[in-house]
């Protein structure tokens, strides 16, 4: 192997870029996941919020149900 300036050799430089290379390739896989992840907790929050807006309509109806039984019940 025969140096290159700044002390170097071309293994070295080779070993740095592949070294590069995998830190690339582990950045690309953590991002795509990130992604993958982001779509699921957006699915499951819109799911959730669908939920919780049904729940909301059943405690309104319960509450106006409620209601409605306490003013018919004769004063004591």
């Amino acid at each position: 192997m025969t140096p290159t300036e700044g002390g170097s050799t071309i293994g070295d430089m080779d070993a740095e870029i592949t070294h590069l290379e995998n830190q690339l390739e582990q950045l690309v896989a953590l991002y795509e996941s990130g992604k993958a992840e982001m779509r699921s907790l957006r699915t499951r929050v819109a799911a959730l919020e669908a939920e919780n807006r049904q729940l909301l309509g059943k405690v309104r109806l319960a509450s106006e149900k409620l209601e409605s039984l306490l003013q018919n019940l004769p004063e004591s």
